[in-house]
């Protein structure tokens, strides 16, 4: 006999443990299956992990500027495998915390794989033994994502790393070839430049960090350069060589082929959704480019069946797999929730510099027929940024002239990523430049370059 449940969730990542939580507030009899790790790739090896290893970086960085604090000292050096175990144990607490939280919350956890095994019915197996047979009427689907794999470029956990390999390195590398300059690949060639590794960015699209404004992508590649760091855009792996412990890529940018050598490289080209082995044979569940498709609350094309999180597709972000998982969940308990809207999703880069956005670029908004009115605002004309000796960056806002909506945000420079909520919050309320404009943003912080930016865009900018 299967054992009963008013849902089931496949996956205890962000997008998981979260559906679940909130369906037991919800007076839901819940069930969470994983195979792994509680919390998933994100907290046990992706955003939590990597932001303690870009934390060392910082510090180091930090260190090694006290002159221009009036500072010296000698001989600093740190203990590689200090800095690793201390990204190990935050995530291994925040793991602890989630178990916690679904104890907490009377969520049955199953642990083991889960897959379909007919309409409202989950199997689970371990080590391919049978753990359970659960059934519910709902079963929601998040079962993430992996490192996408190219053909020669495969890593092997010695020469050629993976984000897991690379967050858990057996010593530091001289040398290191990046492949791929999306949030992933920018964050590791920054942490190992700025840990004292010589560090080649490879990407095949013409500008580093795509995704982001043009503007945003030229000021970080610069910042790169500036740190030591060589950048090659429009450039494609053409095949790689393993020697005995060092690897050559041979590269083809802008007409000319060249080789580079490094201790190790770094493939961070994308990610696939993990579809495989969860019984989707069968059903009517449609996958597009290895990934879910869904509606704006998580439904399949099966009835009962829902997909979350990257393996429903982009944006691949934490923060949108657990708003996802509340709306699927909320949308299943008849509370009427708003589908999700990718363009109210901020996105972040934990490089040096920050990077943070929400909304359209300039040329996306140009794309869909706007006038604009962009304003831009240097940090170098902000108080704040400079008593921290960091005015390095800018903000920059779109609005529609016509209407005065804020269509997109985007930013660079210190802490950032802790500022873009502001304007993510002025997105969800459909607050205009008046709105912005009448905000008083206190002084002196690093925020005031968000106002000051929105003055710009329409002609009433005062520190610059």
């Amino acid at each position: 006999m299967a054992e009963s449940f008013d849902l089931i969730v496949v996956g205890g990542g962000p997008g998981g443990y979260v559906a679940a939580i909130r369906a037991a507030q919800l007076k839901m009899r819940v069930a969470l299956v994983e195979r792994e790790h509680l919390g998933g790739i994100c907290l046990n090896w992706g955003c939590i992990p990597t932001k303690a290893l870009l934390r060392a970086a910082e510090i180091h960085h930090l260190l090694h500027s006290l002159d221009a604090f009036g500072f010296a000292a000698d001989h600093i050096r740190y203990d590689f495998g200090k800095v690793i175990r201390r990204s190990r144990q935050v995530a291994g607490q925040l793991s602890a915390g989630v178990k916690h939280l679904l104890r907490k919350n009377k969520v049955t956890v199953f642990d083991g794989h889960g897959a379909l095994a007919g309409p409202g019915r989950l199997s689970v197996t371990k080590d391919g033994r049978a753990v359970a047979e659960l059934a519910a009427p709902h079963i929601i689907l998040a079962t993430g994502a992996r490192a996408r794999v190219l053909p020669g470029m495969e890593p092997d956990g010695q020469l050629i790393w993976s984000y897991r390999e690379a967050m858990l390195p057996p010593a530091m590398p001289t040398s290191l070839i990046v492949v791929g300059s999306g949030a992933i690949g920018s964050e590791f060639a920054s942490f190992y430049l700025n840990m004292g590794a010589k560090v080649t960015l490879v990407e095949v699209m013409d500008r580093i960090l795509p995704v982001e404004d043009a503007e945003i992508s030229a000021f970080v590649q610069k910042a790169f350069v500036k740190q030591g760091m060589e950048v090659l855009t429009g450039a494609r792996v053409q095949g790689v060589r393993r020697g005995a412990d060092g690897i050559t890529a041979v590269i083809e940018a802008g007409g000319t082929v060249r080789e580079i050598t490094a201790e190790r490289m770094i493939s961070a080209v994308g990610i696939v959704g993990n579809v495989e082995g969860i019984g989707l044979e069968g059903t009517a569940v449609r996958v597009e480019k290895t990934h879910v498709v869904t509606d704006g609350f998580g439904r399949t094309g099966e009835a009962g069946v829902y997909a979350i999180g990257d393996l429903a597709g982009p944006p691949w972000l934490a923060h949108k797999a657990s708003h996802e998982g509340i709306i699927c969940v909320e949308a299943i308990a008849g509370l009427e929730p708003h589908p999700l809207d990718p363009g109210q999703i901020p996105a972040c880069t934990y490089c040096r510099p920050q990077v943070a956005s929400v909304g359209l670029s300039e040329a996306a908004a140009r794309e869909r027929g706007h006038e604009l009115r962009i304003g831009r605002f240097p940090l170098i004309g902000n108080g704040k940024a400079i008593a921290l000796g960091e005015a390095e960056g800018f903000v920059k806002t779109v609005f529609d002239a016509r209407t005065g909506e804020l269509l997109g945000a985007h930013m660079v420079g210190p802490e950032v990523t802790e500022m873009i909520q502001g304007y993510a919050i002025a997105r969800s309320l459909e607050a205009t430049e008046a709105e912005l404009i009448h905000t008083v943003f206190p002084h002196p912080t690093v925020s005031e370059a968000m106002h000051e930016s929105v003055l710009d865009a329409f002609g009433r900018v005062i520190h610059i």
